[in-house]
């Protein structure tokens, strides 16, 4: 039997075709959106596994390190070591700002990372590089994500001093997508915590003004209190792994209690990344896939309408010679599926192709582009009702009238 869709189609070929091209990209752009959600997802996961970590303390009363500030002094690590269970921890520090490069032919190029402080061999530490080596000095080396744009031996400051890139990673972002620069520890606390020299001299002015600190019964405090002022030892967390086969919360639980500190296991900090971190850039891509559900259901339903008025006497000749009303419909309905599956496969490969450039990372999931292809064809078969009905009702006289 001839296809009657098929005939229509071939017959305005071209407009079906650049529409469908037109459907795609729309299409394009909703799966790539669904990408960014998941690529968001992904991140904040790829950060936990990159810690390495089981557990991770923080300050009390708060959901530190990523989502909210947390500070501690950096001696919390030598009582949390002690703990039964504990088969390594460290200090590490978060810092989110801009990293330049110093010298070359692109110095003063800026890009925004997160600066990671950590002890060489323990938690904290990049997993793997993919060119150079690892931090091996105490000071002013760096490991930076490939993202960063940074080069092996290229130099970068951050804050008051400069750093050598002595290695190479990939795939270390921050819960936002910033690439990580990887710095010694003690280098870090100083980035984020030590005050510049001039607040430094202002606060022991201001200290040494107090007279509750110069009385004689006091001696030696305020020298006490200068010099811890100058000398900040703080780190954001201390990421904790546990021994093989004990709970991670079986940790977590005496620290809680007995250190006044808060203590997050995996699946703890992962609910705070996903459900609480990105829950506000969920919602708004969610709200731009419904438009865009809803625009491409328009113009699906405003073409298919279009071609349908475009051949009413056709249509009316159709049931003159007695086409079933059946036949009518499944004609119309085959030509916006078509228009559905042409849309879907443009937009398919469009966002395979721009996915990459994209700034931030896009996973596009074979699942996701299922429940996509599902989700155009019900949109399809929906818009095409208009059409349908208005071809229904098409006078079969119209074949013969002037």
């Amino acid at each position: 039997m001839i296809s009657l869709a098929g005939r229509d189609i071939l017959h305005s070929w071209g407009k079906f075709v650049l529409t469908g091209i037109g459907l795609g990209l729309l299409i394009g752009v909703t799966l790539t959106m669904a990408g960014v959600y998941r690529g968001m997802v992904d991140d904040a996961r790829v950060l936990l596994d990159n810690s390495g970590a089981d557990l991770w303390v923080v300050q009390q009363d708060t959901q530190g390190p990523y989502a909210e500030s947390s500070s501690l002094r950096d001696d919390v690590v030598r009582s949390v070591r002690g703990l039964p269970g504990v088969a390594r921890a460290a200090n590490v520090t978060y810092l989110t700002m801009q990293v330049r490069a110093s010298v070359g032919r692109d110095a003063g190029r800026e890009v925004r990372a997160m600066i990671v402080g950590f002890e060489p061999g323990q938690p904290g530490e990049p997993g793997y590089l993919v060119a150079g080596r690892h931090v091996t000095r105490s000071h002013y080396e760096a490991v930076v994500d490939v993202r960063t744009g940074f080069t092996l031996g290229q130099r970068i400051r951050i804050r008051r001093h400069d750093y050598t890139v002595v290695g190479m990673t990939q795939r270390m972002v921050s819960s936002g997508g910033d690439p990580m620069v990887f710095i010694p520890l003690k280098d870090a606390q100083e980035a984020q915590f030590l005050k510049d020299n001039d607040a430094i001299l202002n606060e022991r002015a201001r200290t040494a003004a107090n007279p509750a600190l110069n009385r004689p019964g006091v001696p030696g405090l305020l020298e006490a209190i200068q010099a811890s002022q100058a000398a900040n030892r703080n780190v954001n967390t201390v990421l904790v792994q546990v021994q093989p086969g004990v709970p991670a919360e079986t940790v977590a639980e005496p620290i809680r209690r007995w250190k006044h500190l808060e203590a997050y296991t995996r699946a703890q900090m992962e609910e705070i990344l996903v459900a609480k971190l990105i829950a506000t850039s969920a919602k708004q891509i969610g709200m731009f896939l419904v438009i865009l559900a809803i625009v491409s259901a328009a113009i699906v339903a405003f073409i298919i309408y279009t071609m349908t008025l475009g051949k009413i006497r056709e249509i009316a000749v159709l049931k003159l010679i007695g086409t079933r009303n059946r036949t009518i419909a499944g004609m119309i309905l085959q030509q916006a599926l078509g228009l559905g599956l042409i849309g879907f496969i443009v937009g398919k490969v469009a966002a395979t192709f721009w996915a990459p450039i994209f700034p931030k990372y896009v996973l596009l999931e074979v699942n996701d582009a299922l429940l996509g292809l599902v989700a155009v064809m019900v949109i399809c078969a929906l818009a095409s009702t208009l059409a349908i009905r208005a071809a229904l009702a098409v006078d079969p006289a119209a074949a013969i009238g002037g």
